[in-house]
């Protein structure tokens, strides 16, 4: 496997995070900087880990996660979907929705959310040496982070020139990305 191959196998698993991070810039947008770093490291940390871990277990173990990572990663995403669509209606009733997407338990969720493909997609890479797993690795974890870091800055960015109801939009943006993923694994 080439270098062209392995950025664009990292850039495919790199828009969950992105898409993901673009949402919790536009919902909290007055968080601080930091705390978008800090989503966007535990991104790329969980995309590399992951596919790291997928190369590892072989294809035994993968085979058995490959089976239910699209129902995990869409429950997942369901669950937080609906969660922010509510929340974004309570606030419009003046009700704080009291949600952090920044919280830590929050980042851990979304990153194993997003990570759950590259543990699958971990397995390409079991007859390749451990230079071009290494290589992998640091370049989905690298875009990924890049990607989510950018992300994040694109969400506040829009939300601070538009007005429009963020969490609910952000909502729907979760439950596409869990749509995405279950039908990508059911039907292709």
């Amino acid at each position: 496997m080439g270098i062209l191959f392995i950025i664009l196998l990292a850039v495919a698993l790199a828009m969950d995070c992105f898409s993901i991070s673009f949402t919790a810039g536009i919902v909290q947008s007055e968080v601080a900087g930091r705390k978008r770093v800090m989503m966007a490291l535990s991104f790329g940390l969980f995309q590399g880990v992951m596919l790291l871990a997928g190369w590892a277990v072989c294809k035994n173990f993968a085979q058995q996660i490959m089976a239910v990572d699209h129902w995990l990663a869409f429950g997942i995403l369901l669950f937080l979907g609906i969660k922010m669509i509510i929340d974004g209606f309570r606030s419009d009733k003046g009700e704080n929705s009291g949600t952090d997407y920044y919280s830590f338990r929050s980042i851990i969720v979304l990153s194993l959310a997003t990570s759950i493909d590259a543990l699958a997609t971990g397995i390409i890479f079991v007859g390749e040496d451990i230079k071009q797993v290494c290589a992998a690795v640091l370049t989905v974890g690298l875009v990924s982070f890049l990607f989510s870091a950018g992300g994040a800055w694109l969400g506040v960015y829009l939300k601070k020139r538009l007005a429009f109801k963020a969490e609910v939009l952000g909502g729907i943006i979760l439950i596409g990305i869990g749509i995405k993923i279950l039908t990508e694994h059911l039907f292709f």
